[in-house]
């Protein structure tokens, strides 16, 4: 069902880690990617791509993403997500997240095994009937990836307009070069994550995980008020 309240929509809306197979049309896709080139950018340059794939054309790249794994192939760093080093602040708030998700699924926080086959999820999109992937001309100066932000983040909110749900997957980036090669994407650009869509399984353990927000006092300062 669709939903309408703006506020409602962005308080509610999470990273959904397991979908159900249900089939997304084109149109509804075609609205939700409308909504995210409407987002604002300097010298209105648009930065960014959207390759979106469903059935066969999802199910091939999964396929060699899942075998690249187990060839343990080496990924690649295209663009850098995280500080490096990682601030101890911004590590414990990683690392919550992590054993949050973890939790959620009952894996062990020293099962390897199981945290890595979970990891693997990414690389399936989830399960989605939809898979996304946001790439964008490298030679893009840092504001042009502050511009893409917004447009995907106009792309999250649409999703969520439709009834539908979705997970950003910043670890495709890991095999950006595997991926790049396989839909042939321009050679100037650079993959940045992929995103899954679809229905969400209300039985999938994994979706009952939330991650929390800062307080606003701990992000905001007002100055000049009453």
């Amino acid at each position: 069902m669709a939903k309408t309240n703006l506020q409602e929509i962005v308080l509610a809306r999470r990273s959904i880690r397991g979908f159900l197979p249900g089939p997304v049309s084109r149109s509804t896709l075609e609205r939700i990617l409308q909504l995210a080139r409407s987002a604002p950018s300097g010298a209105n340059l648009q930065p960014g791509r959207f390759t979106v794939l469903t059935s066969d054309a999802l199910e091939n790249l999964t396929d060699i993403l899942i075998q690249a794994i187990r060839d343990e192939r080496p990924g690649v760093s295209e663009y850098s997500y995280f500080p490096n080093p990682l601030p101890e602040y911004l590590l414990a708030r990683k690392r919550a997240t992590g054993f949050g998700l973890y939790d959620a699924l009952n894996i062990a926080k020293r099962d390897i095994k199981a945290r890595k086959k979970q990891f693997e999820h990414n690389y399936l999109f989830f399960g989605a009937p939809v898979g996304m992937v946001v790439s964008v001309d490298k030679r893009m100066g840092k504001g042009c990836f502050m511009d893409l932000g917004m447009a995907i983040q106009n792309l999250l909110i649409g999703i969520e307009t439709e009834g539908l749900s979705s997970c950003g997957i910043g670890a495709l980036a890991n095999y950006g070069d595997l991926v790049h090669e396989h839909l042939t994407l321009p050679d100037d650009e650079i993959v940045v994550c992929g995103i899954a869509v679809g229905y969400a399984d209300p039985n999938n353990p994994a979706n009952n995980f939330k991650t929390p927000r800062l307080n606003l006092d701990e992000y905001s300062k007002f100055l000049g008020f009453d």
